[in-house]
């Protein structure tokens, strides 16, 4: 039956790479019906709701721009049932501070942070009204705790990301909702291939498990705080990193 048996999940930006795997391994879990919401890329989530399919489990192809509020509410008018919600959607933009343009610092926190608001919001009422609890965990980064030259908008997206997690499990617990961060490390997907020559090597070398990590080592940690193994936590982030932000600089090495 899996851990997640009868559960209803929704996932943003679930048509590759990290999304992706952890729609997979909810899928793996167990879960009855996934639903697998895309921006731009229906292509891409076709492929993740023939996998999903596959593993045995409902699939439903959502499309919705996360960071516009009317797109959301289409979405959720379309969700009949949601226990688990993955905010995981998010996009970034590789610029320094001084040349990064209003436009694109607004796309970044609509996507990322807004987003995570609009849909935690939509997907709690459903829940609260439910009375049947729920499960919302936010997708982080190591931007939560340390700053990434180039990446202003990404970092203070995924900063409010923290404390939006915090806040949403103070308010939401007295209905049963418990509400967790999944914060990333280094992880080998399409679009990070791209950021380094060899991007798996680069980061292997400063994790100290020795490798870079996968969409399977997400999805992962979120099927923990989705399930009843979790039950008594919330608000908490859990660094899937290869312990990269647990390392300081270290000059003796």
């Amino acid at each position: 039956m899996g851990k997640l048996a009868g559960k209803y999940a929704l996932v943003t930006g679930a048509s590759k790479g990290v999304g992706k795997g952890i729609a997979l391994e909810l899928a793996k879990a167990g879960a009855e019906h996934i639903f697998v919401n895309y921006n731009s890329d229906r292509e891409g989530t076709e492929q993740t709701q023939k996998e999903i399919q596959d593993l045995g489990s409902q699939a439903t192809i959502l499309q919705a721009n996360v960071g516009n509020s009317q797109d959301v509410d289409r979405m959720f008018a379309a969700v009949d049932r949601v226990d688990i919600l993955v905010n995981n959607a998010g996009v970034q933009t590789w610029k320094p501070l001084l040349d990064l343009t209003e436009a694109e610092w607004d796309r970044v926190i609509d996507t990322n942070l807004k987003g995570a608001f609009l849909c935690t919001q939509r997907a709690a009422r459903k829940m609260k009204d439910a009375a049947t609890g729920g499960r919302i965990i936010n997708i982080g980064s190591g931007c939560n705790k340390v700053a990434f030259p180039s990446l202003v908008d990404y970092t203070a997206s995924k900063g409010g990301i923290e404390m939006f997690t915090k806040v949403s499990a103070c308010e939401l617990g007295k209905y049963g909702i418990a509400v967790n961060c999944v914060a990333p490390g280094a992880v080998e997907i399409e679009r990070t291939k791209h950021e380094a020559g060899d991007y798996a090597g680069t980061w292997s070398k400063v994790a100290p498990l020795g490798r870079v990590g996968t969409p399977q080592d997400i999805g992962k940690a979120v099927v923990f705080f989705a399930g009843n193994d979790s039950d008594f936590v919330t608000g908490q982030t859990l660094w899937v990193d290869g312990g990269v932000f647990s390392k300081p600089y270290w000059p003796y090495e």
